[in-house]
């Protein structure tokens, strides 16, 4: 295990960490506000991050305001994870070509990533990572596309001081502060940053910047925030272990109740950090010699997702609602030992009818039971 070395990071200085990132050749990806939403893009500096903003996030609702004390990470989160980062929304995966003499070739595509350095990640979606990575990057033929991206990728996480009504997290336990997969972690405060290092790499980096040692009173301020921002979440799951408890109960009313409100949009599908539905397709060039055969997001409440001809399998909303929050909060524990939900509430911000689910799950649970 790579031993934590901390320091302080003055706001005025904040600009070295990024120059650090550029001289050792990495592509500094980080917040940056577009379209009333703060997303991730490639930034130049600290005068490219949402400073002095926070997100006022409901079911159904999302938008930006004003803060006052101009920190750079006064908000929760937006719609995007790591997820399109690595997990790329559309991926050629081969080529098919007819030759001259008839014969089919077929020709793999690889993608040349630059190094990622990603700063402003939140502990939910370090999460989400491990998750991603356990689906995507381990066994013995690990996703090529998400390897290669995944291999030279920097992490700079933020712990949560100001978190959206929307969060969860701490129920599931995967927040507010961050525990691991960071290479650095930092704690704004408003004069800085306490910084701190997880990985050989962070802490390599750290040693470059020669920070002096936080202060104790620093120390403190940093726990009584985390504390506070801890106590304030209202929303949490029932339990972070549901294994069994929604397959069992596939007939249960209040899955009609759902459909009756859900768009089936995948808004959900396509905001939540650990989905990874997709679909393959032949996208053949008009002079037909040629075909490229994609990868592309796709989403459990598509219909074409569970077609078998000559229908598909779930040809209801409420069968689609259901696979949905049965696959991510009960089988995922056969799958990977625990459940595929985060906690970011992303999925009830950006929900277009404002769909809560830990607000539904007592009703699946509890009437079942006779509550």
């Amino acid at each position: 295990m790579t031993e934590e070395s901390r320091g302080f990071l003055e706001r005025e200085r904040f600009r070295e960490l990024f120059d650090r990132l550029l001289v050792r050749g990495y592509q500094t990806i980080a917040p940056v506000v577009r379209d009333g939403t703060i997303v991730y893009a490639e930034v130049s500096g600290p005068e490219d991050l949402p400073r002095g903003l926070r997100d006022l996030q409901t079911p159904g609702s999302y938008r930006l305001e004003a803060e006052e004390s101009g920190r750079f990470f006064a908000w929760a989160n937006g719609p995007q994870a790591l997820k399109p980062l690595l997990f790329a929304p559309r991926e050629i995966l081969w080529e098919t070509r007819r030759e001259s003499d008839g014969a089919l070739s077929f020709s793999s595509s690889s993608p040349s990533p630059r190094p990622l350095a990603v700063i402003g990640i939140r502990a939910c979606d370090l999460s989400a990572l491990a998750l991603s990575d356990r689906h995507f990057g381990k066994g013995p033929f690990p996703d090529p596309g998400y390897a290669l991206r995944r291999r030279d990728l920097f992490l700079v996480a933020v712990d949560c001081s100001h978190l959206a009504d929307t969060c969860f997290c701490v129920s599931t336990g995967d927040g507010p502060e961050a525990q691991s997969g960071f290479d650095l972690a930092l704690g704004e405060l408003d004069s800085g940053f306490l910084v701190r290092s997880g990985s050989e790499k962070g802490r390599e980096l750290l040693r470059e910047l020669s920070l002096p040692p936080p202060e104790s009173s620093m120390e403190e301020a940093l726990k009584i925030q985390g504390d506070r921002a801890r106590s304030s979440q209202t929303r949490r799951l029932p339990s972070r272990n549901l294994q069994n408890a929604l397959a069992s109960r596939p007939d249960h009313p209040h899955w009609n109740n759902l459909a009756a409100r859900c768009l089936s949009c995948g808004n959900c599908t396509s905001v939540c950090p650990t989905c990874f539905c997709f679909s393959e397709r032949e996208e053949p060039a008009l002079d037909g010699c040629s075909s490229l055969h994609l990868r592309e997001w796709d989403s459990c409440f598509t219909a074409g997702h569970s077609y078998i001809h000559p229908a598909p399998l779930r040809g209801e909303t409420r069968f689609r609602y259901r696979q949905w929050l049965t696959h991510k909060l009960d089988y995922w524990h056969d799958q990977y030992g625990r459940s595929g939900c985060v906690g970011c509430g992303r999925c009830i911000s950006w929900c277009p009818v404002g769909i809560d689910f830990t607000e539904d799950l007592p009703l699946l649970l509890g009437e079942a039971d006779g509550h």
